[in-house]
């Protein structure tokens, strides 16, 4: 048992050398994933490799063969190559209710437009289109690199990853120099970088001296001689600019983690390691891993979608068990943690938090009973029961963990996935780890949060 005053302690001063080589190890795979699984398609082919590897079965597979589904059993089905869900099938029958990790894996970015070169000045331009709540200003001047897809009319899909590897070109978001700044640095921050001057540096060598946007040609000269694409190819193209390079250990002491797009892949990754490691489960655990999230959860592979409740009607059809009462009963019986980040106090900033309600990095996952903004607007706010219940199950586990609400009641807020899954009548809370510069290019978290987070998921789905 945990006793309430270690709660507000460092969970780092608990552990064990064993331990803290857990930790480490965790945080290696962590990092791996952050630096190779920048886009949502990236994410969905990694959790499909891994799935996999744990034995689990595409679930279109086994429709085909019309195979029943038992208990042990585990599949996953996959939407339109951007989410993915996994069901790990329990003793108990479904309608008794699952337990599900959900998270986000779409991250805030620059999408490169349908119609994007131009040159202007005598350099080529990608124009661009920002994803997700950013702060403008904090996406220029540093290295971005490419990912995505082009698709071409005949159906051949073009995979783009450049800017990654030591020896790859890179790109940037010019800004204007200090000298001739007196103006630009008089508007407001939000005001500093529009979101029209996002556009990105991709070339300066012109392809003829003497011709109309020769830089702008010798670029898609370059592009088509290696990938094989025209210049109208972009208007069937997802290629989106993230932040170049690979995540890292912060600090002398290596222990925190500082990457890109850990809102919220801290959550996917562990969500997704929980769900292929644990073994035998009563109730039917599932993992769901969704797109949109940052720009409201919509389309067709964001949580509002049918996707997910499709999915557990198919999943109870291969079962045996398909009713439309009994996919009303597994959902309203379902029990959740929606698996999303929190923001960590940052003593710089300190006026922007109140310090008894705010998640501190280092002392473990965070609960958010509710989200929203101001006066809870558009929250999910989860009953004292199922937090009674979950603080029992943490505690009498060894999991530390910490509540907190995400800022200053009327500074701001935000949202998750929590409150479209509560329209289900399902017990739902926010949980993830605290993050600090959180929507920046580049974001921190806790080395040893992550593990706690980790360890608390194992739990739930075990124990739900």
């Amino acid at each position: 048992m945990i006793m309430s005053d270690d709660k507000k302690k460092s969970v780092w001063t608990g552990y064990s050398a064993e331990e803290r080589a857990a930790v480490d190890a965790l945080a290696r795979g962590y990092i791996d994933f952050l630096s190779d699984c920048k886009t949502e398609r990236e994410s969905v082919q990694e959790a499909v490799r891994t799935a996999e590897a744990a034995g689990y079965r595409d679930l279109a597979d086994i429709i085909a063969e019309g195979t029943q589904l038992r208990a042990g059993d585990k599949v996953y089905a996959v939407n339109m190559k951007k989410a993915i869900v996994l069901f790990h099938i329990g003793t108990e029958p479904m309608e008794n209710g699952m337990n599900i990790l959900g998270a986000h894996i779409d991250t805030c970015r620059l999408d490169v437009k349908q119609n994007p070169l131009y040159e202007d000045g005598g350099l080529a331009y990608f124009d661009t289109h920002y994803y997700g709540g950013i702060k403008k200003y904090q996406w220029v001047t540093i290295p971005l690199a490419l990912h995505g897809v082009v698709v071409k009319k005949d159906g051949t899909t073009v995979t783009i990853t450049l800017g990654e590897q030591a020896d790859d070109p890179v790109f940037c978001v010019t800004d204007l120099l200090v000298h001739l700044s007196q103006e630009q640095l008089e508007k407001k921050a939000a005001k500093v970088i529009e979101g029209e001057k996002l556009d990105v540096l991709i070339g300066g060598i012109p392809l003829a001296k003497e011709e109309k946007e020769s830089v702008k040609d010798g670029v898609l000269a370059l592009i088509r001689e290696t990938y094989g694409i025209a210049e109208e190819d972009f208007q069937s193209a997802e290629l989106t600019l993230v932040p170049a390079g690979r995540a890292r250990e912060l600090g002398f002491d290596r222990s925190m983690v500082l990457g890109y797009g850990q809102d919220d892949r801290v959550c996917s990754y562990t969500a997704l390691r929980s769900m292929v490691e644990t073994a035998d489960v009563r109730r039917t655990a599932c993992c769901l891993l969704v797109d949109k999230e940052e720009i409201g959860s919509v389309g067709a592979t964001g949580m509002q979608s049918r996707f997910f409740e499709n999915m557990v009607a198919e999943v109870l059809s291969a079962c045996g068990q398909y009713t439309e009462l009994a996919l009303r009963r597994t959902l309203a019986h379902s029990r959740m943690l929606s698996s999303d980040v929190s923001s960590a106090y940052d003593a710089l900033y300190a006026d922007a938090f109140e310090k008894k309600n705010v998640a501190y990095l280092g002392r473990g996952m965070v609960f958010n009973k509710f989200t929203g903004s101001r006066g809870k607007s558009g929250s999910s706010d989860a009953s004292a029961e199922y937090l009674g219940e979950l603080r029992r199950m943490m505690d009498e586990n060894g999991v530390r963990y910490q509540l907190a609400e995400l800022g200053r009641v009327d500074l701001g807020g935000g949202g998750t996935i929590a409150y479209i899954m509560a329209r289900y009548g399902m017990n739902v809370i926010d949980n993830g780890v605290a993050v600090m510069s959180m929507h920046a290019p580049w974001e921190v978290t806790s080395k040893a949060d992550i593990y706690e987070m980790k360890k608390g998921y194992d739990v739930f789905l075990r124990n739900a």
